[in-house]
């Protein structure tokens, strides 16, 4: 397959490479001389321009690509990168540049297929380095909703009991369970929880201080207010 990156910054070249790896071909969308001179010398097919130029995206080929990924550091330009790209019948992603940015695109773009959020991804990152023990952040849906893995430990009030007896607060959901070891299902009522047990839940961040001392117990590590964004 065929993409266009727009942005040859820290996320669009780690896009670009793990594209690459996979086989598909890159052409990368950049301003910056300098960066374009370096990542020509890389092996990399690189234009130098702005990415919100239609004349320049239809230059490279834009009708014959899969996909557009507009991911500069420009917000303007990657809207109008991935306007241009629909209109040509590619499949479009592009990077948001704050948590309103990403409310409001999810909402109300038509142009964008997927819409992503760097910074998120790695605080997430950050904070499980930080939380480590028996709770992993997998994502966060919004600012207020998370997904997270918990580890029941021997100290968990649920130890021995059933799914089916799993009372969580407010709008909590268990998305998944695995047993220590294996793999994850779709909760069954008649599952019980052990020590090593895994779960998926989606909670508010309001209440993931009392999920977790549900799931993992009291003694497990505090999960910080606010969360990553």
């Amino acid at each position: 397959m065929r993409f266009v990156i727009v942005g040859a910054g820290r996320v669009g070249m780690r896009t670009a490479r793990v594209l690459r790896q996979e086989g598909h071909e890159v052409t990368l969308v950049e301003p910056k001389r300098k960066t374009v001179d370096r990542l020509t010398n890389e092996g990399y097919d690189v234009v130098q321009g702005d990415g919100s130029q239609e004349e320049l995206l239809l230059d490279i080929g834009l009708d014959e690509a899969d996909g557009l990924a507009a991911l500069s550091g420009e917000f303007d330009v990657n809207v109008i990168a991935c306007m241009i790209a629909k209109s040509h019948g590619c499949r479009t992603v592009l990077r948001a540049a704050s948590d309103y940015h990403e409310y409001v695109l999810r909402k109300y773009a038509s142009d964008v297929d997927e819409v992503i959020y760097p910074e998120r991804l790695g605080a997430i990152v950050a904070k499980n380095a930080l939380l480590g023990g028996s709770i992993r952040a997998i994502a966060d849906i919004a600012k207020h909703l998370q997904i997270v893995e918990l580890t029941v430990t021997d100290e968990s009030p649920m130890h021995g009991y059933t799914l089916s007896e799993l009372e969580l607060p407010a709008d909590s959901r268990l998305l998944a369970f695995g047993k220590r070891d294996g793999t994850y299902q779709l909760p069954t009522d008649d599952e019980s929880f052990e020590t090593g047990d895994r779960a998926i839940i989606l909670a508010d961040y309001e209440h993931l201080t009392d999920v977790r001392r549900i799931i993992v117990g009291e003694n497990s590590h505090a999960i910080p207010a606010g969360g990553s964004a």
